[in-house]
């Protein structure tokens, strides 16, 4: 690769809630100079757009909003010698860890001795699930809406269907009703709720917003505007029900059905990926399949929790200042997977030998009354266990196993 040339200690890409950690990580592990990629022209991502409360509870010790919180985190970067470039597109990243940019200053190559990725994640879109019917005007994926409603001021309807539970059509349900706009209801394809419990709460019972589980949007009606939308139950296999078709009118169809992580950039390097996270594959250093390329935040698995992707990325930061540093592995790695009812568990991979390693785990389906166990697949000795009076696959958890371990491990709810 040719063009004007830059060096940097660590390189973060991505500049909201994990990467503004990332970058404030890994300065105050002591590297020298970290440049902070972002290709809006503000800092904060997505949280500037969450004007409503319910962050900063474990970073700040207060509940805080959206902007708010990444107004903190953004000031404390702002007073690290740390150097931040917005309006600037990280266009492929090498597995030596060579960054092409281009930015308002022109193109250039940037050489990292480490990156952290934090780019966050996409919304599915209509397309990706395959609603049939015709292609109007009015529908929004529920980020899209939360970003043209809160930033942009604008009423984008006035009668509303939401497909999906997760948070953030929970949360864009409660704020419709606030602007004028009649809610019609929630469907959710599941047996469950995927939001939190809080926001089903607040959002939808609070305001006695209908949620409709086993439920799926089968078709959409309208030719210039969205005029209804035919909701049907579902089966076991998730297959729409013969005869249980029902006409719902609306204008506005809202799309809440799952996150997908940027990762464009990670197969760019050759960061081996995990078909259960969609994210990169990490040890417990957060550090992915290529030597001095680190993955946080939702670009790795999907948080419900802004301060945990944060937490994240201090991690992440510290970790690549380390291996700029000239910090390499410790030696070989055991394999961790998911065991009973646990969709994934992660770091995925761990140094032999290590003591004090915390997993982050979901749940498959919500099981109350439980223990989480971390066992040996040879041995079958259970390395740590923990009691859960409930747990639900909309809340991500954690298990910690204090003592070192020499074989593959599988983190289960049995």
């Amino acid at each position: 690769m040719s063009g004007p040339r830059e060096t940097c200690d660590v390189a973060v890409i991505g500049g909201g809630p994990a990467g503004l950690a990332a970058a404030l990580g890994a300065r105050r592990a002591g590297a020298g100079k970290v440049l902070l990629l972002e290709r809006d022209r503000t800092l904060g991502g997505i949280l500037n757009q969450c004007v409503h409360d319910g962050f900063g509870l474990f970073l700040y010790k207060e509940t805080i909003s959206g902007p708010e919180y990444a107004e903190r985190l953004t000031e404390d970067v702002l007073r690290e010698p740390i150097r931040v470039a917005t309006g600037t597109m990280v266009l492929d990243l090498s597995p030596d860890r060579v960054l092409r940019v281009n930015s308002r200053e022109g193109y250039r190559l940037v050489e990292a001795g480490a990156v952290v990725l934090a780019m966050g994640c996409r919304e599915r879109t209509r397309e990706m699930i395959e609603i049939p019917g015709t292609r109007p005007a009015g529908i929004f994926t529920a980020g899209s809406a939360q970003n043209l409603v809160n930033l942009q001021n604008l009423r984008i309807g006035n009668e509303a269907v939401i497909l999906g539970s997760g948070d953030i059509g929970l949360i864009m349900a409660r704020r419709l009703v606030f602007e004028g706009v009649a809610v019609k209801g929630v469907f959710e394809i599941l047996p469950w709720a995927n939001g939190l419990e809080r926001n089903i709460r607040q959002c939808l019972m609070d305001l006695r917003i209908p949620l409709e589980l086993r439920s799926t949007v089968v078709e959409i009606r309208g030719r210039d505007r969205v005029e209804s939308v035919v909701v049907a139950k579902v089966d076991e296999s998730l297959a729409p029900v013969a005869g249980t078709e029902s006409v719902i009118p609306c204008d506005t169809l809202l799309l809440s059905v799952g996150l997908i992580p940027e990762n464009e950039l990670a197969k760019k390097a050759g960061v081996v990926l995990s078909p259960l996270t969609g994210g990169a594959v990490v040890d417990e250093t957060l550090m992915t399949s290529i030597p001095g390329i680190f993955s946080c935040g939702n670009v790795l698995h999907i948080h419900d929790v802004a301060d945990w992707a944060s937490f994240e990325g201090f991690a992440a930061g510290e970790r690549a200042a380390r291996f700029a540093a000239g910090e390499r592995p410790a030696g070989p790695t055991i394999r961790v997977s998911a065991g009973p009812n646990v969709r994934y568990a992660l770091p995925q991979l761990v140094t032999r030998g290590k003591p004090g390693v915390e997993w982050s785990f979901r749940v498959k389906r919500p099981v109350r009354d439980v223990a989480v166990e971390v066992k040996g697949l040879t041995s079958g000795k259970v390395y740590a266990r923990r009691k859960f009076a409930r747990l639900l696959p909309s809340e991500l958890q954690k298990i910690k196993v204090r003592v070192a371990v020499e074989e593959d491990l599988e983190v289960g709810c049995p």
